[in-house]
């Protein structure tokens, strides 16, 4: 009849609608700049939360425990695999530099070292680890040292060094990953990675890893340049 032709068109029209929108929809999310997008198909940080914008862990630690196995394989002490891991790590800190400076939609550049050094333990280390660093310290013996500690190094909870290796520290990834961002901002230094034993009573959180209750902390000890020294006291005059 003339009213169901009538409402089958119009049906046939909503659907055509719909579609275009959609069409239109996936067009758009196509489009989006790059730097917009998640990082993978499950989002840039590792660990943590189950959101969206979290990565497995298990994965991370599959992956980076090959990393390490790859360049053991191909070093000769532990002083040479701990400068090859800083400098596949140093790569990626330009890169996050970037990422997360394109994020923060910030309009200036950090001028200033401690300013730097708080964009590192928290912008950076939230991007990256889903929290920031537990801790951000001045070395009271020399003026242009500076310590980030993690209790809870994503890099080395779940790899076992061996007796042979007993001076490796396989967070040093991310002191290259630190290095990389802060010379990426005009900040250079050399960062480098150290197992601390933790005190009696220092930390205390709940162990949710089921992993052994860790024993040490990262301790990433930044040592700055005199000409980054230099610039930052004129600045305070």
């Amino acid at each position: 009849t003339a009213d169901a032709r009538c409402r089958y068109l119009v049906a046939v029209s909503n659907l055509t609608k719909e579609e275009n929108i959609s069409s239109m929809s996936r067009s758009a999310q196509s489009n989006t700049n790059l730097l917009d997008r998640p990082l993978g198909r499950s989002g840039g940080r590792v660990g943590g939360s189950s959101d969206a914008t979290s990565v497995s862990l298990s994965a991370f630690a599959y992956v980076y425990s090959e990393l390490v196995q790859y360049h053991q394989g191909r070093a000769a002490s532990v002083s040479e695999l701990e400068r090859r891991l800083e400098s596949a790590g140093y790569g990626v800190g330009l890169k996050v530099l970037e990422l997360v400076a394109y994020r923060s939609k910030e309009t200036k550049r950090e001028t200033r070292l401690m300013s730097m050094l708080q964009f590192v333990s928290s912008s950076v280390w939230k991007s990256l680890f889903g929290k920031a660093a537990d801790s951000l310290e001045r070395s009271i013996d020399h003026a242009d040292e500076f310590m980030i500690v993690d209790y809870e190094p994503k890099t080395s909870t779940f790899v076992s060094v061996p007796q042979d290796l007993g001076q490796l520290s396989a967070d040093a990834y991310v002191s290259g990953i630190i290095a990389g961002v802060l010379d990426g901002a005009g900040f250079s230094a050399r960062v480098t990675a150290h197992s601390v034993d933790l005190e009696d009573g220092e930390y205390s959180k709940p162990n949710t890893t089921g992993m052994p209750p860790r024993k040490d902390k990262a301790v990433f000890l930044v040592k700055f340049s005199p000409e980054v020294l230099s610039r930052d006291a004129a600045l305070d005059r």
